[in-house]
């Protein structure tokens, strides 16, 4: 079995940490370089409910997209939920690592897992990665379906192919419009809205869409079909492409590591209702 400082050079060397923003806290949280790793989870969010199932797994190692310090802290104590977590992996001899948004950009990377499970072919990044000779690299990627579909049909289409979660899917657009090209960004994207107008896409796909920049973008010509799907949606495709990945690198290496992806539902959002008589 390979020790865990290996099995960290090799997600490293994915998604190296170098890539990640200024802002952002990738890497390793907890974990002993010298243990040894058998079994590894992948999860969207390192919280106290992904801990327990790694510890019920016998998991050494989890690997998240989402940060459990992203501003950092003074204290792990236990009296605070992420202290909590901390004391449930030391306890247990399991390590934490992220890859947060030098999983964004990657080749392959987190918009490349959200576009395959909505059946799109990828043909470029949204925002390229101006470090990258080959042009691949960057985030959000522009798309192409197989097949023209309503802004009605993509939305029902993209319900049910992305995880179920109490949202679902809004959509902001003519209902019949016609969508062939479709930007997507895993997480949240309302920043990435004069990109889309750019890119010269029929819709956009993305997470966390405010009223005020929807609001905005849907008075700027042109106004690309709008979809907003939950967060964590968007982003647990990308659990399963990174899990292929380090059990290719497992094969390749000799390390045998047994590699899941939690399949536990970690968007904060339980229900849903709509408003009777609601317009859309």
């Amino acid at each position: 079995m390979p020790r865990l400082s290996e099995v960290i050079a090799a997600l490293n060397a994915l998604w190296p940490p170098e890539r990640a923003e200024s802002w952002d806290a990738v890497g390793t949280v907890c974990g002993d370089p010298d243990t040894e790793v058998n079994r590894v989870l992948f999860a969207v969010d390192p919280v106290q409910e992904i801990a327990d199932e790694a510890v019920e797994l016998g998991a050494d190692l989890i690997v998240t997209h989402h940060p459990l310090y992203l501003r950092g802290t003074t204290t792990v104590a236990a009296g605070h939920f992420k202290g909590r977590v901390v004391h449930t992996l030391i306890k247990n001899d399991v390590a934490l690592h992220v890859a947060h948004t030098n999983a964004d950009t990657a080749d392959p990377g987190v918009s490349d897992a959200l576009a395959a499970a909505l059946d799109l072919r990828v043909t470029g990044p949204l925002v390229p990665d101006a470090s990258d000779p080959h042009g691949r690299r960057g985030l959000g990627r522009i798309c192409e379906l197989d097949h023209p579909m309503t802004v009605t049909e993509f939305a029902a289409h993209a319900a049910k192919s992305l995880p179920a979660t109490a949202q679902g899917i809004r959509f902001a657009g003519d209902p019949d419009a016609t969508v062939r090209t479709v930007a997507v960004s895993g997480g949240s994207g309302d920043s990435l809205f004069a990109q889309v107008r750019a890119a010269g896409v029929d819709a956009f796909l993305t997470a966390d869409l405010r009223h005020h920049p929807v609001s905005e973008a849907r008075e700027t010509a042109p106004t690309p079909a709008l979809f907003d799907a939950a967060h964590w949606a968007t982003e647990w495709p990308w659990c399963e492409q990174a899990a292929s990945q380090l059990e290719a690198i497992s094969d390749r290496e000799g390390w045998h590591l047994r590699v899941h992806v939690s399949a536990t539902v970690t968007d904060p959002w339980t229900s849903h209702f709509s408003s009777p008589g609601a317009p859309n």
